[in-house]
């Protein structure tokens, strides 16, 4: 049996989800557009810079790393979102942030890494801290994930 204090929580909590997998579904499309737009990147400065199609480095893998961490985690993050209330939890907003800041940062060094690649100029080694800082923003996000996650599923049982 319901009672007034349990809808008046799951309605207060409605609009905070409506919030949350707006963002996250905002977030994804973001990625996909950018993953995507890396890809037709790639493929159209390589051939201006006279590599035949294939040409493999650091500017091939953007695309990729885009689309996987950046569009494919945040919608596996909708579907849990949409499952276990996440953005119940204040960890949320943290997780959110923190990790498309550390995709943003990976993927954009990645970028800068691959065009020094393919006009043959050595990368410096701030290229590979700075992606490194990127990582360990995603890495320090997958943990706040995981808390959120676990509050979430031990609230729902």
């Amino acid at each position: 049996m319901t009672t007034s204090s349990d809808l008046t929580a799951s309605s207060s909590a409605a609009p905070a989800q409506r919030r949350a997998l707006t963002q996250l579904f905002v977030a994804a499309v973001v990625w996909i557009g950018l993953g995507l737009a890396a890809g037709l990147f790639y493929r159209e400065f390589t051939k201006a810079q006279g590599f035949p199609n294939g040409f493999s480095g650091q500017l091939a893998l953007v695309h990729t790393h885009l689309l996987t961490l950046g569009a494919l985690v945040t919608l596996i993050v909708l579907a849990l979102e949409k499952l276990f209330a996440l953005s119940a939890s204040r960890l949320f907003r943290w997780f959110f942030w923190i990790y498309n800041a550390g995709v943003l940062l990976t993927g954009a060094m990645m970028m800068w890494h691959g065009i020094l690649d393919v006009q043959k100029i050595e990368a410096s080694k701030a290229i590979a801290g700075i992606a490194g800082a990127g990582h360990i923003l995603i890495g320090a996000a997958f943990v706040l994930l995981l808390i959120t996650l676990w509050k979430g599923i031990r609230r729902t049982a």
